[in-house]
């Protein structure tokens, strides 16, 4: 009975993210893109961040591993992906100050260029991406992961500071650019049929929906079982079999793989990749991200990926407007800034009425599954 039903809560959810891809290829190409740019810009960020806050809940909620090295991981995905695409005539051009680049090709044009290529080029790109930071993730989980709580997140956070410092240090300008930033490799845009068809925002959220899916099937699969039994208890986990450092080090560096995925895709959707974007600022927006969906929720990462970064971007952008009436009297408060601060408080309300994030530890499968019982037991009642 339980195969069945999550059987069927596969399908259910399966049928949700096919409807919403053919969703996202309809909205770009009937709606004006430059008239509705905020909510392509959004759809498109909320891509990417739901990829990287659902690799940051596979870590920090599933296994119990509190790590802020994500910023850390998606810098070594962007740079990677953009040092392996920039198209070899544009080489000279982006690295013009140090007299060209120490890498001369480009994986699109090695596959043999056109449409094939370029597909062909830009997955191989994004995974690489995600094994050169899940390669560093290795390297520094052997002395890492011996840490606990804070002391984890604190060299984890040390880590991603050190890194983007290492990759704007002159003496690597001829694979990096030093300081500046890197351009001209695909982006979304690249996979817009010229005269036809706007995909930008399909190959975002088709990318990001595939990471996902295969998150998901390792969190329900028996090391995702393992992650969660280290989570709940280490000493009781390790009495049943479970190698400790194995598992969490190969948690670890999942999770770091897709985080250099979604750094790619993030430098897919910024057209350009640079190390002072990286910031500590932005692993505390994908932490918020998780807390807000609900710590050891996917789904629920998904969700408020799109709703933060809706209302941080978007919905309250007019705050940040001076209005001024006919009659000359000035709305107060609304200026420059203020946007941030009525997100603040918004978030500080939801923090408070939410204390489990809005899914908790649920999947939308689950809310499906609870709501039919509910029926059931009223049916039952009734009778």
């Amino acid at each position: 009975m339980k195969e069945k039903t999550s059987k069927k809560g596969a399908f259910i959810a399966l049928i949700c993210v096919a409807a919403l891809l053919i969703l996202t290829i309809v909205l770009e190409n009937t709606l004006d893109p430059t008239k509705n740019i905020m909510l392509f810009t959004v759809l498109k960020k909320g891509a990417v961040y739901a990829l990287v806050a659902s690799s940051m809940n596979l870590l920090n909620g599933f296994t119990g591993l509190f790590s802020l090295g994500q910023a850390g991981f998606m810098l070594l995905g962007a740079y990677t992906y953009a040092i392996l695409t920039i198209p070899a005539e544009s080489r000279d051009a982006v690295y013009y100050l140090y007299g060209g680049s120490a890498v001369n090709f480009s994986l699109p044009e090695l596959f043999g260029g056109g449409a094939a290529g370029l597909i062909l080029g830009v997955l191989i790109a994004l995974i690489l991406a995600g094994c050169v930071a899940a390669g560093v993730a290795w390297l520094i989980g052997l002395p890492v992961l011996r840490l606990k709580s804070d002391y984890l997140a604190i060299a984890t956070l040390g880590f991603a500071e050190i890194i983007r410092a290492v990759f704007q240090w002159d003496k690597l300008g001829p694979v990096t650019n030093g300081a500046n930033a890197l351009k001209s490799f695909p982006t979304f845009s690249s996979f817009n049929i010229q005269g036809g068809l706007r995909l930008s925002t399909f190959v975002a959220f088709l990318l990001s929906a595939v990471c996902i899916a295969v998150i998901l099937l390792l969190i329900n699969s028996s090391y995702g079982r393992a992650f969660k039994a280290i989570r709940e208890d280490e000493v009781a986990a390790e009495a049943m079999g479970i190698n400790l450092a194995r598992h969490k080090r190969l948690s670890f560096c999942i999770s770091s793989f897709f985080a250099g995925v979604g750094g790619g895709m993030f430098a897919m959707f910024a057209t350009q990749a640079q190390a002072k974007t990286f910031t500590t600022a932005m692993t505390y927006e994908i932490l918020l991200i998780v807390v807000i969906g609900g710590i050891g929720s996917i789904s629920g990462s998904c969700i408020a990926s799109f709703l933060y970064l809706a209302c941080s971007e978007w919905w309250l952008r007019f705050l940040d407007t001076e209005v001024v009436l006919k009659s000359g009297f000035k709305v107060p408060l609304l200026r420059n800034g203020f946007r941030m601060v009525v997100f603040s408080v918004i978030i500080m309300i939801v923090v408070l009425f939410f204390r489990r994030g809005i899914m908790g530890d649920k999947e939308l499968p689950d809310l499906f599954r609870a709501r039919k019982k509910v029926k059931a037991k009223g049916g039952e009642g009734n009778g």
